[in-house]
């Protein structure tokens, strides 16, 4: 069977930090600068969601441009599905991230006792690729009521937010490399806290001086990070093209 998801390298890492950074920033466009607000956001987020993960569950293997544009939508969705628990239905940063973490854990349960393991690469069966995307869902969605629960409720800036959750992020890796930790433990830990890094990275790119930004245009952040996650989609196509022709 065919793998259908990305390898877990370097790369995978700068391009899920940049598809966080690009789904806060255009999750805000869609909401705040077009003033759609949250309801609708979700309605439009969604909506692109089914789409390409339907395309997604349907491929027959690891196609970087149809994976990625998942990743990038669920990132997008997450921010809109955040905001909605937190602002409208005025739950708080700290309820929501405990809601979005429990349903992170339930899917990880529900997938730990199917499979006995959590491995993430690789995955071909449609069930366990349920779970994966619903796992990145709510840990996407999770991150950005992190993301703002340090900013809001605990008053760090959105620069130094980024820096608490880069820091954890270092601290996972050192752990991969030089410790016996669970791999597996340490990737969902990792992917959890790329989410908040990029949204809190994507708050300080575009939110008000005085706030503690750099009060960047949410479209033009959207679409620097678009261009340089599209720039990466493209030297991976290139990356998997070789690895074929080399083994033929």
């Amino acid at each position: 069977m065919l793998n259908k998801v990305a390898n877990i390298t370097i790369l995978f890492w700068l391009m899920k930090i940049t598809a966080t950074t690009l789904g806060e920033t255009l999750g805000d466009f869609i909401s705040m600068t077009l003033n759609l607000g949250y309801t609708v956001g979700i309605g439009i987020t969604l909506l692109f969601f089914i789409i390409i993960i339907s395309i997604q569950l349907n491929v027959k293997k690891y196609i970087p441009i149809v994976y990625w544009m998942v990743i990038a939508a669920t990132t997008t969705l997450g921010t809109e599905i955040s905001d909605f628990i937190d602002r409208t239905l005025k739950t708080g940063y700290l309820t929501g991230s405990l809601i979005l973490v429990s349903g992170l854990l339930m899917t990880l349960f529900l997938w730990y006792r199917k499979y006995n393991n959590l491995k993430i690469y690789p995955v071909f069966e449609r069930t366990k690729e349920i779970y994966y995307w619903a796992a990145i869902l709510f840990s996407n969605s999770l991150g950005t009521a992190f993301g703002d629960f340090l900013s809001d409720n605990l008053g760090y800036s959105y620069l130094a937010g980024a820096v608490i959750t880069g820091v954890i992020i270092l601290v996972v890796v050192f752990l991969h490399y030089f410790t016996k930790i669970n791999h597996v433990l340490l990737f969902w830990i990792a992917f959890v806290f790329t989410r908040p890094f990029g949204a809190t990275f994507g708050d300080f790119l575009t939110k008000p001086v005085v706030k503690g930004g750099l009060n960047l245009s949410t479209l033009y952040a959207s679409l620097v990070s678009l261009a340089l996650l599209l720039l990466m989609i493209i030297i991976t196509h290139q990356k998997q093209k070789k690895e074929r022709e080399w083994i033929r």
